[in-house]
C-alpha cells in the first residue's frame, strides 16, 4: 500500500544523498585524502547530538571514497555492542586476525601496538558511540588516542560520540603532548528548513500522490528542530503519523491489500493524507504537551509514562544513594509503581524507547550495553529540580510520597 512505501522510505537507513551535512561529508572526505591516501597517521573526532548525521555522514562518506580506500585496511565497530570498555581491545584485535586466546588486556594492547607500527598498509579503524568506551581513569580512550602518535603508526582513527567536548575535558593530556591531538568535527542539531530538506526526499522516493500534507510536514520540521534538531526523530514522528492513519483507513475498510508486483514501482491512490491532527498528536506522544500546536504547557509537560519513568528513577536514586541504575532495574521498579497506581506498564522494549525520548529532552543519559537490561540510566537533571517539576501533577506527587514500593 502507499502507507507501507512511506513508511519503507522514512526508516533510519543511510540515503542516497546527505541533505545540509555537505559541509561535514566534505571535511571527512579531505581528511581521509589527506591521511589514508598519504600515508599520513592522525585522528579525527566526530561530536554531536543523537540524531545529527554523524554515522549517516561517515557511512556515506566511506561507500563514495571505496574506490580511493582500495588496498586500505578498515575496521568499523560500534562501541555499544561492546560489553565494556576494555572488550574494544579483543574486538579490534579479532578484526586484524590477531590471536586473542589467553591474552590478558595488557598484552593485548602490546600486541596491538606491535601490529600497529608493523610495516604494511594504512588502517583505518572507525569506533561509533565512542563515549561507550569511558572508564574512571579514562585508560581506553587514551590508550586508543595514542596509538596514531606512536612512531612508525600507520593508523588513522575516526571517533563519533555525543560528547561535544570529551577530547578537551576528559582527555586532555592529548593536547599537552608536542603531538597533534585529535582534529575535531561538530555536527550541529539540524535546522528547520534542513529537516524538512530530509523529510522532502525521503517521500520524493514515492510515486504517486503524496502521503504527507506539506503543512504537516513542515510541522514537524519545526517543532523538532526546537527541541532536538534530531533526524532521526523527525522520520520516527512522521512514520508513526503515517501509521495512525493507514489504521485509520484500514478500520473503515477502505484499504485493500496490495495486487502484487513490487511496490516501490507502482504509484497507488492515497485513500486520506497524513494532516496537523496526526502529527500533531505524536508530536505530544513523544515530546509532551508542549508540542502540541498551542505551545509550551507549564506544568504537564510529560507524557504519563515518561513522568512514571523519572519518578521510579528519582525513587531508586533515593534508595541506592546513586544517580545511576541499570534499564532492568529501574523497569522492575516502574512496574511496581504502575501495579501500586492500578496504570498499565510498558514493556521493556518500549520503555527503552520512551528512556530514549527523555534522553533527547535532556533529563537523563544512556549508556547501552550489549544486554538491554544492563543499560545504564543516569539522571542529568538535580533531584530536586526533576521532583518539583513532576510534582504539579497530584498523581506523580503521591507517588514520591509514598516512596518505593
Amino acid at each position: 500500500s502507499c502507507y507501507q512505501q512511506a513508511k519503507r522510505v522514512l526508516h533510519t537507513a543511510v540515503p542516497e544523498r546527505l541533505h545540509g551535512r555537505e559541509r561535514e561529508a566534505a571535511a571527512v572526505r579531505q581528511f581521509l585524502r589527506e591521511h589514508v591516501a598519504a600515508r599520513r597517521p592522525g585522528s579525527l573526532y566526530i561530536a554531536g547530538a543523537p540524531g545529527t548525521g554523524k554515522t549517516a555522514c561517515v557511512s556515506r562518506v566511506l561507500h563514495d571514497c571505496k574506490d580511493e580506500l582500495v588496498g586500505i585496511r578498515s575496521v568499523v565497530l560500534n562501541c555499544m555492542a561492546l560489553s565494556s570498555a576494555h572488550a574494544v581491545f579483543p574486538a579490534v584485535a579479532e578484526q586484524l586476525g590477531l590471536p586473542t586466546a589467553g591474552a590478558g588486556g595488557r598484552e593485548l594492547a602490546r600486541r596491538l601496538e606491535r601490529a600497529l607500527t608493523a610495516k604494511g598498509p594504512m588502517l583505518l579503524l572507525v569506533l561509533d558511540e565512542l563515549d561507550q568506551l569511558g572508564s574512571r581513569a579514562q585508560d581506553v580512550l587514551y590508550t586508543i588516542f595514542e596509538w596514531p602518535r606512536l612512531p612508525g603508526s600507520r593508523l588513522v582513527l575516526i571517533g563519533l560520540a555525543n560528547a561535544l567536548d570529551l577530547t578537551e575535558r576528559v582527555l586532555a593530556r592529548l593536547h599537552t603532548s608536542p603531538l597533534p591531538g585529535p582534529r575535531l568535527l561538530r555536527f550541529a542539531p539540524y535546522s528547520r528548513e534542513e529537516l524538512a530538506a530530509i523529510l522532502h526526499g525521503r517521500l520524493q522516493q514515492l510515486r504517486g500522490s503524496p502521503v504527507l500534507e506539506p503543512n504537516a510536514l513542515q510541522f514537524c520540521a519545526r517543532k523538532v528542530s526546537a527541541v532536538s534538531g534530531d533526524a532521526r526523530k523527525a522520520l520516527d514522528v512522521c512514520r508513526r503519523a503515517v501509521e495512525l492513519v493507514e489504521l485509520d483507513v484500514r478500520s473503515q475498510t477502505l484499504l485493500q491489500p496490495p495486487l502484487g508486483g513490487d511496490p516501490a514501482a507502482t504509484p497507488c491512490s492515497v485513500p486520506k493524507r497524513v494532516g496537523l491532527p496526526q502529527v500533531s498528536r505524536v508530536l505530544s506522544e513523544v515530546f509532551g504537551e508542549r508540542m502540541g500546536p498551542g505551545g509550551p504547557v507549564a506544568h504537564d509537560a510529560f507524557p504519563l509514562q515518561q513522568k512514571l519513568l523519572v519518578c521510579s528513577l528519582l525513587l531508586l536514586a533515593r534508595h541506592l544513594h546513586t544517580r545511576q541504575v541499570t534499564l532492568g532495574k529501574l523497569h522492575d521498579t516502574y512496574s511496581r509503581v504502575c501495579r501500586r497506581q492500578q496504570l498499565s506498564a510498558v514493556d521493556q522494549a518500549e520503555c527503552l524507547s520512551l528512556l530514549t525520548l527523555l534522553e533527547s529532552r535532556g533529563v537523563l543519559e544512556l549508556r547501552r550495553t550489549k544486554d538491554t537490561r544492563l543499560t545504564k540510566v543516569s539522571l542529568k537533571v538535580e533531584e530536586e529540580e526533576a521532583q518539583h517539576a513532576l510534582q504539579d501533577v497530584a498523581l506523580v506527587g503521591s507517588i514520591l510520597a509514598r516512596g518505593l514500593p
